[in-house]
């Protein structure tokens, strides 16, 4: 009995110990940034620049899934952040226009890494043509 006590609570702690959290919600950490929009006319000068206000981001978790798993919307001064996420891989992305591509929009990707508990990574500003 004590062979079979013992060997069920080595089994719990090794199951216990091989669990790993997946990139996702759940965890203390942040993905931040801003979103800056430069228009440009069909002749391709500038109309105007500002820092983007209710523009959508995407939020992939781990590598290789092509579906986002969360998005947010830019606040009035353009800031967006993800927070609550576990350590792992991410990719934020949005979209610009695109003349030459067949839907009118491209994906601009930035792979991101949370190394850290309670960390946060700071994407900078994110430049999209409109």
């Amino acid at each position: 009995m004590k062979i079979i006590t013992l060997f069920l609570a080595g089994f719990v702690l090794f199951a216990m110990s091989s669990c790993k959290k997946i990139e996702g919600p759940g965890g203390s950490s942040t993905i931040q940034g801003s979103v800056y929009i430069i228009n440009k006319n069909a002749a391709g000068a500038v109309i105007s620049e500002y820092l983007a206000p209710k523009e959508d981001v995407f939020i992939v978790y781990g590598d290789g899934d092509v579906s986002f798993d969360d998005d947010v919307k830019t606040s009035y001064d353009g800031t967006f952040k993800f927070t609550g996420l576990e350590e792992g891989n991410y990719t934020v992305f949005v979209y610009e226009d695109c003349n030459s591509c067949a839907s009118g929009k491209q994906a601009l990707l930035y792979p991101v890494e949370i190394t850290e508990k309670k960390s946060t990574v700071d994407l900078g500003t994110i430049t999209i043509i409109k």
